[in-house]
């Protein structure tokens, strides 16, 4: 083989070595660009959602705004577990989901409201149970109003 062809071939494995290395940039751009915009889109949602009227009855105003408050948190969390790749960070989007759901679904039967029909996401323990099915007593001290910083 001729000293041409040898530096033909270096040149064609450095330049697929490096259509390799964009390709798989360009895919996290890609990954990075579509987590951008669905955390994007449910920021929107969100702070549209808590632009609640009042309505002269404070319980109410609080759930009406924090309703869309844990929901712009799931939906954070449910993007962080399309894209992510840290574990960590995978388990407590998971963690942030069923605890932002269980609150909320807590806030509206303070309320007395009911609850809307729902599909459980497949992290949630009780994945099994009929949706809108209220949490067993077990679960009452873990579905407190309390604020858990998670969101």
């Amino acid at each position: 083989m001729t000293r041409l062809h040898i530096h033909r071939r270096r040149a064609a494995a450095l330049l697929l070595s490096a259509a390799a290395l964009c390709a798989g940039a360009w895919a996290a751009e890609g990954d990075e660009a579509a987590f951008l915009a669905e955390n994007n889109a449910a920021m929107d949602r969100m702070m549209a959602g808590m632009e609640a009227r009042p309505s002269g009855d404070i319980d109410q105003d609080f759930v009406a705004m924090m309703i869309p408050h844990h929901q712009g948190a799931i939906d954070m969390a449910q993007a962080e577990l399309r894209y992510g790749k840290n574990e960590q960070l995978r388990r407590i989007a998971q963690e942030i989901i069923v605890d932002q759901q269980q609150e909320i679904a807590a806030m509206r039967l303070a309320l007395g409201q009911p609850l809307p029909p729902s599909t459980p996401a497949p992290t949630q323990p009780d994945a099994a149970a009929p949706s809108g099915t209220p949490a067993p007593p077990a679960m009452a001290p873990a579905m407190s109003m309390s604020h858990h910083h998670h969101d």
